[in-house]
């Protein structure tokens, strides 16, 4: 289960969430399975934490996001309209020399070299690459390996029979598009939530958690209308950057908070981008610790008009050619366009366009020249949409009739929306804020003897253990008859973990390996040795160790206060 001996923080790191019931490695006693693991009590409640923290702010703190929770196993046809069963593949190359099997693209990057396309287009390892195995360059020719997990719907294992795990949550929100829409009386522009697992059959899973074979993702489809139509609408679209306020003082930060009708993709891509950094702000991991990466025109898949990769910056994370730890992706937002629910329509033969009554009444009042115009680059788009993804027996006259059936909806009230995707991994998240918390500090004392203490900085909002109620001594029935009363007053509103064995500092400092932010410590003035002092108890604060006093009847709405 340990990292690499070059990595030692890794290690640390790796260490610390077995001993203390983070994460397992799945099936450890078979000796393990790669790319899979368990999480432990802890690492559970965190998880469970995070997840709540996220579908929270997504759907029950907004009047315009829907949430959905559809199965693992889907229609076969999903994913080949989505074009996962045809594409979605990294390449892979073997060792002749030792066997060893690589990600070809890893295996370049961890070199300091570009994996290259040949004249056909075919991937190809450039001279001197070197297996990691065993030294070798005999290597094979990198050839795509889909990253889907096949499975068998039924008795029979044929063809007929094939299914999917899925490698995403997003196909199945794209899917239920129209049934969301109709049931949640919901207009666009609005989202649709998903949390739950996905499965990659990755050729090399690396780092930990932050690659699995089985993993989790937390993501949000928010459809919003296509410029052309909020033009129509309003007049014309709010211009903007699709760039992260990097600067948390930009007045674009508080502005970005309130969403406008006459916003356009580039705008609502800016506005989920800077959301997101606030909810990983909220949870501990400051503005100053994440890096954004903007992908390039290269790097864009071809139907998406911009992408920005929220970075982290792990023990793992290489430097860059300047030599800057730029981080590893912990998020991804996306401006996708249309192409999803085109693709689902097409395949499906059902409508996922949407019907605007406003837009109707809008196109009428419109000059002919801007109707004209608006026409021309609906049209021009739908086209391009349409001959990137052509069959392969359809002509450039059924493209082209198509288009302008499409541009024609306009005058009708009806488009496809586009969306603006931000799609978050969860195990890359908890393996982030992990990496974040962890602190060590090795003391000597007078006598020379050297120990070493660990504690979790976790936010308490995300904290798998909210608070530690110990009573001073557990031989004195009346100390913790008083501590029981105190852990059954918050237990109904946050997790609390009741400690009576060993020193009370060795119980300190088990609660703050585990990341609890606050311990309360039942103690005879809590009894009323000390008359004031009475059915008060003593709090401390896991990052500084300070202590103060707090009335129990106040305890309750003071802990709450700093864990939501």
């Amino acid at each position: 289960m340990a990292e690499p001996k070059e990595n030692l923080q890794m290690e640390k790191i790796v260490s610390l969430c077995k001993r203390r019931g983070f994460v397992f490695q799945s099936s450890e006693i078979y000796g393990g399975i790669n790319g899979f693991w368990d999480y432990g009590p802890l690492g559970a409640e965190l998880k469970r934490n995070v997840k709540e923290l996220w579908w929270n702010a997504m759907t029950r703190q907004r009047d315009d996001v829907a949430g959905l929770e559809a199965t693992i196993i889907m229609s076969p046809a999903i994913w080949k309209a989505s074009g996962h069963v045809d594409t979605f593949s990294d390449p892979m190359c073997d060792c002749k020399k030792c066997k060893k099997r690589h990600r070809a693209d890893q295996l370049c990057e961890d070199q300091g070299l570009t994996l290259g396309k040949n004249a056909a287009g075919k991937f190809e390892l450039p001279a001197g690459t070197k297996c990691t195995g065993c030294g070798s360059t005999d290597l094979t020719e990198p050839r795509p390996f889909n990253l889907m997990f096949k499975t068998y719907v039924g008795p029979v294992e044929s063809d007929d029979n094939v299914a999917y795990l899925r490698p995403e949550t997003a196909q199945a929100i794209f899917a239920q598009f129209k049934n969301v829409l109709d049931t949640s009386r919901q207009k666009v522009p609005f989202g649709i939530a998903q949390v739950g697992k996905a499965f990659r059959n990755e050729v090399t899973p690396r780092n930990f958690t932050f690659r699995s074979r089985e993993f989790e993702q937390m993501e949000l489809e928010f459809f919003i209308k296509p410029d052309e139509v909020i033009e129509a609408l309003y007049g014309s679209v709010a211009s903007g950057s699709s760039r992260v306020c990097e600067n948390a003082d930009d007045p674009r930060s508080d502005e970005a908070r309130l969403p406008q009708p006459n916003w356009g993709w580039q705008v609502w891509h800016q506005y989920w981008v800077e959301e997101r950094v606030r909810f990983y702000e909220g949870i501990g991991l400051a503005r100053d610790t994440l890096g954004f990466h903007h992908q390039t025109p290269e790097e864009l898949a071809h139907y998406a008009r911009a992408c920005t990769d929220i970075l982290f910056k792990f023990p793992f994370s290489k430097k860059d050619a300047n030599g800057k730890v730029t981080g590893d992706e912990l998020e991804g937002i996306a401006a996708r366009s249309d192409f999803d629910l085109s693709q689902h329509q097409r395949f499906s033969g059902k409508p996922m366009g949407v019907f605007d009554d406003e837009l109707r009444t809008a196109w009428g009042k419109l000059p002919k020249e801007k109707q004209d115009d608006l026409w021309r680059r609906y049209y021009e788009h739908r086209k391009n949409y349409l001959t990137k993804s052509a069959k392969p027996d359809e002509t450039t006259e059924q493209i082209q009739k198509q288009a302008t059936e499409d541009a024609n909806g306009l005058a009708k009230g009806q488009y496809i929306p586009h969306v603006i995707e931000p799609s978050a991994g969860v195990d890359r998240l908890i393996l982030a804020l992990i990496a974040k918390a962890y602190s060590e500090t090795t003391e000597t004392d007078a006598k020379g003897k050297t120990e070493t203490t660990y504690v979790m900085k976790f936010h308490p909002r995300v904290a798998p253990i909210k608070v530690g109620v110990l009573p001073l001594l557990k031989n004195k029935p009346e100390l913790v008859k008083k501590a029981l009363a105190v852990r059954d007053l918050l237990r109904p509103w946050m997790n609390v973990y009741y400690d009576d064995g060993g020193s009370i500092g060795k119980r300190y400092a088990r609660q703050d390996e585990a990341g609890t932010p606050f311990c309360v410590t039942i103690d005879f003035d809590t009894l009323g040795e000390k008359p004031e002092l009475l059915d008060t108890v003593t709090l401390r604060y896991r990052d500084d160790g300070r202590q103060e006093r707090l009335k129990i009847a106040e305890l309750r709405d003071w802990l709450l206060a700093k864990i939501r």
